[in-house]
């Protein structure tokens, strides 16, 4: 099967099948896309690598689906509707099996969100992804890292930490071991992660801030941080700790919900006067939400062991031992 029987095959979608937002779609040298008046075009790429970001061992068709979810996952932060993506897909062969499978996977996922395949590229090498993603958000209405304030309060959805916990088990670090049960579910939040966009749309002009968790909490919250020149107190406490990571050790739980990454979960900011419209806004998505923290003028990072007080986090100081996912510096 030569390059462009490949395409043919496997990611042209016929007349009639799958989202259409392209003026010019896929077929020519350039696809030509517009948003609707009054919008603004969100773009967004991620380059996954086989032994860096997925195991040589994945269903084909989960990693089709992480591999468009982890880019609609930066829509959502930016609080932006999917509309189309490009595809440049390096094989080290051609496998029909894998092929059916992974573009069965991320196909599915971009008719759920709407999003149009416009084009891309395919070549020979070591196995590789790359999507550039676009979105349309009302001008002026982007969710930006650069927006939270002191005094508002920080927010994380679902249930971030499962997907580290996932990866120890795979690297045969846990004890006790997980059982299968436990091991299945949170190897499919690893493999196969819920992008927030319902959650993201319902942000938009009630977060202050967002960003999405991709190298661990604490770490993408950094950058948060940094371009909104705050700092920010979070209570251990408040940390939300799904059923599967509650039966581990607490340091385990810790590490893997401050610094585990590839959760794709939401991080956002917003207004402590309107805590119950982001309440409001997570159960209208489907998410739960969890206030983990409070914004402070004083910069930098402080974590606090206990809960939720009144007003703010509770407890002793707690030195921060945490670090994020560096594809350079743990290279």
């Amino acid at each position: 099967m030569g390059e462009f029987d490949l395409i043919a095959r496997y990611f042209h979608r016929p007349d009639g099948q799958g989202p259409r937002h392209a003026i010019v779609p896929n077929g020519d040298d350039c696809a030509v896309i517009a948003p609707a008046p009054g919008m603004q075009l969100a773009v967004s790429t991620d380059t996954m690598v086989e032994g860096r970001h997925f195991l040589s061992t994945v269903d084909p068709a989960r990693l089709g689906h992480k591999a468009l979810a982890v880019n609609l996952s930066d829509l959502a932060a930016c609080g932006a509707k999917p509309l189309a993506f490009t595809l440049a897909l390096t094989l080290p062969r051609v496998d029909q099996a894998w092929l059916a499978g992974f573009s069965g996977g991320l196909l599915a996922l971009a008719d759920e969100h709407g999003c149009e395949l416009i084009g891309g590229d395919t070549t020979a090498g070591p196995l590789a992804i790359g999507i550039t993603v676009m979105g349309e958000v009302p001008a002026g209405q982007a969710l930006l890292r650069s927006g939270a304030r002191p005094g508002d309060e920080l927010w994380v959805s679902g249930w971030p930490g499962e997907a580290r916990l996932a990866l120890e088990a795979f690297r045969g670090t846990l004890v006790p071991p997980l059982d299968g049960e436990a091991f299945e579910a949170v190897r499919l939040r690893m493999e196969r992660p819920t992008p927030r966009v319902a959650l993201g749309l319902a942000l938009r002009g009630l977060a202050s801030s967002a960003i999405d968790v991709s190298d661990g909490l604490l770490g993408d919250l950094g950058h948060v941080l940094k371009r909104s020149r705050v700092g920010v107190e979070i209570a251990l406490g408040a940390l939300p700790v799904s059923p599967w990571l509650a039966t581990r050790p607490l340091a385990e739980q810790q590490d893997n919900v401050l610094a585990g990454g590839d959760d794709y979960e939401l991080l956002f900011t917003a207004p402590a006067a309107r805590h119950a419209e982001v309440l409001a806004a997570g159960q209208a998505a489907g998410v739960p939400v969890h206030r983990i923290g409070l914004l402070q003028a004083e910069v930098g990072l402080r974590v606090r062991d206990g809960g939720w007080g009144a007003e703010e986090p509770t407890g002793q100081p707690v030195a921060n031992r945490w670090t994020s996912f560096d594809h350079f510096k743990m290279a």
